[in-house]
């Protein structure tokens, strides 16, 4: 179920960015990023926008298509600027893609905005820890809410904002806000 609602989870968290807002919001602070990854690409929605945008996506990776995002060596089969990704927002998957990520390259995460605020005290089972995490994060972007549902109007609940994770960075991050971001 949803955090604030009654609706079932897709499995696998697989949300589909399907918003092109997410993806306006991200494009100006990707300066001399030419080639990407999207290690959990889905349906393509992500890739298809960031292509039409003038990037070049050299590997694009899904689980469901037997390619896990935390196993599979998508590094070692291309060579790109950096990773652009929605992953899953389950904390016990996304922490550990996250740490994995930002060790290959510079790493542009879509995620709920709260996760900032949260360090996941209260489940040990979660690592690494949030405050490491943020620790890397060079960049947060406001996106604000995103329509994630096909063929309606609905946004969800959550607002939203881009990660920037980078292994050789270390203080925290930078937030843009979204009359900024724009």
């Amino acid at each position: 179920m949803g955090r604030r609602s009654d609706f079932e989870r897709i499995d696998r968290d697989a949300y589909q960015t399907i918003d092109p807002r997410a993806v306006q919001m991200l494009l100006p602070h990707l300066r001399g990023i030419k080639t990407f990854a999207e290690p959990c690409a889905g349906d393509g929605h992500l890739v298809g926008a960031l292509q039409a945008a003038g990037l070049l996506c050299v590997y694009e990776g899904d689980i469901s298509n037997g390619l896990d995002a935390l196993t599979h060596p998508f590094d070692e089969e291309a060579v790109f600027d950096a990773i652009i990704t929605n992953t899953p927002w389950r904390r016990d998957i996304l922490h550990p893609m996250v740490d994995r990520f930002m060790h290959i390259a510079p790493t542009w995460v879509l995620l709920d905005a709260s996760w900032a605020h949260t360090t996941q005290r209260t489940k040990p089972d979660v690592q690494p820890k949030t405050p490491y995490l943020l620790d890397r994060c060079s960049h947060i972007v406001s996106v604000g809410r995103l329509r994630w549902i096909p063929e309606t109007t609905m946004k969800g609940k959550d607002d939203c904002a881009w990660y920037r994770f980078d292994a050789q960075h270390s203080g925290g991050p930078r937030f843009i806000g979204m009359e900024i971001a724009a």
